[in-house]
């Protein structure tokens, strides 16, 4: 199973700007599906960005045209660009990584908070 290490959250103001990072472990990265699920507190978790092996993207309706994700094979890692932040997208953002059907390995989550 995949390790993951997720950085960059913390806290920022509205409107403002974060850059979610996650390493992965393994020499297969180039195969998995991979991306980012968020958790408001007491909400449940929810599907934020994903991206193919083959590099296709999908978004949740409300971070559409605020974020992007891309990844880079050579350094097992996937990035989430979030720009335009808004009060509501304050939450613990995990990192997933998925290889065809097998179950999803999980980063251990990062805090991202917007708020002024």
């Amino acid at each position: 199973q995949v390790q993951l290490v997720e950085s960059g959250g913390g806290l920022v103001q509205p409107g403002g700007s974060l850059r979610l990072s996650c390493e992965a472990s393994g020499n297969i990265f180039s195969m998995y599906t991979m991306g980012w699920y968020r958790q408001p507190l007491g909400q449940q978790r929810d599907m934020v960005a994903v991206i193919t092996s083959g590099g296709m993207t999908n978004y949740r309706d409300s971070v559409k045209g605020r974020f992007t994700i891309s990844r880079d094979n050579a350094k097992n890692t996937v990035v989430l660009q979030m720009n335009s932040l808004k009060a509501e997208d304050t939450a613990v953002y995990y990192c997933f990584a998925q290889l065809d059907r097998a179950p999803m390995s999980w980063g251990r989550g990062t805090q991202v908070t917007v708020s002024s």
